[in-house]
Order: structure tokens, then sequence, then C-alpha cells
């Protein structure tokens, strides 16, 4: 059946008695059949006609609506396909990035600004503490922490003869070790200086 081009709701019956179509009820008419019968033959014929077709519209309109809903549904699956493989590939890059470049990943504390300087002992002093060690309280005073600042300017690596407990020499981080010629022992620290080193390696610790 032929596909219809316009709605068949909206067609409207011809006027079956205008002298156009005299000779089309002529056909119809005999001894039992008179114009008027004509006229309403013709109209009723068109009517199943119509109603043939009103039924045809209604069809195509549902198989359209079927047809587009299938288009769209393919279409929204390809686009939410394309969607999955774009996320897909920007956690592969972001994933890949993080690997190559770590730092700038790190997450970053909030952290109000410090309102006193950082204490940052020598090595040494860190070290002690670190394993749990006795360290003297000379190393948090303010002239253990300058000679803690002059150190940092040697390298972490840097590697120096030393003469160990036992007598024997070996090479040890220069970082590790103290001068113990500039160290104070506890006991004749300056009261000064213990009220500046006291709270500072209970910080430290």
């Amino acid at each position: 059946m032929p596909r219809l081009h316009s709605d068949p709701n909206l067609n409207i019956c011809p006027d079956y008695a205008d002298g156009v179509f005299a000779d089309t009820r002529l056909q119809l008419t005999n001894e039992n059949i008179n114009e008027q019968q004509a006229i309403a033959i013709l109209r009723n014929i068109w009517q199943a006609d119509n109603n043939i077709a009103k039924a045809q519209w209604d069809r195509q309109v549902e198989e359209d609506r079927e047809r587009q809903e299938h288009v769209d549904r393919l279409n929204d699956e390809e686009q939410e396909r394309l969607e999955h493989d774009r996320r897909e590939e920007d956690e592969a890059t972001q994933k890949e990035d993080r690997k190559k470049n770590k730092f700038k990943y790190t997450s970053i504390p909030q952290r109000d600004v410090p309102t006193e300087p950082v204490i940052i002992p020598s090595s040494y002093a860190t070290c002690k503490l670190d394993k749990g060690d006795y360290v003297e309280l000379w190393y948090f005073t303010n002239a253990g922490l300058d000679d803690a600042k002059l150190k940092t300017s040697v390298s972490e690596d840097a590697m120096i003869m030393a003469t160990l407990a036992g007598g024997e020499t070996a090479w040890v981080s220069a970082a590790s070790m103290r001068n113990a010629s500039t160290i104070v022992d506890d006991q004749n620290l300056p009261f000064e200086d213990f009220c500046q080193a006291c709270p500072r390696i209970i910080s430290a610790m």
C-alpha cells in the first residue's frame, strides 16, 4: 500500500449533489435508486475509503514514532558509549600524569599561617629523637640551632672519616656526626639556654 503524505482526518467529503458529479450520479441511478440515494451511496463510499486511509495514517504515525524512538535510542547509546570512552581515556591520561608528576597532585594541608618560627634542629639531634635516644638540650638552644643552620650548607650525602667507639675508623654521614667540642652538657647549661631549649625539644618530640 502506498505511503500517505497527508492526514486523511483533515479531508472533507465532496458535495456529490454538485453538478460536477452529475455523470457519477447518473451511473448509479435506476428504477430502484433515485438521485438522492445515489448521492448517499457516493458519500458512504467516500467515507469508507477515508476511514481506511485514517487507519493507514494512524499506523504510519505509530510506525514513524517507533522508528524515531529506535533511532533516538541508538543515538543515545552511541553518545553514552563515546562519553564513557572519553571518561576512561581522561582517567587513563590523568593516572599516567599522576605517575609522572607525583608532586603536582600532592595535597596541600589546610593550615593557618605560622605565628612562630619553625624550629629545625641538626640532623644528628633529629636522628637521635627518631631512635628515642638521649639528646643534649644544647641542640635546641639558640647556639645549637645556629650551628644546625651552618651544617645545612653541607650535602646530606657528604661522608667523613670518623673514629668509632671501638677505635676503628669508618666513613659516616657528616649529618650524623656532632662536634663534641661545642656541645654543652645539660648540667652545665646556663639557665637562660635551658629555658630556651626545653619547650623546643618538647615540641620536637
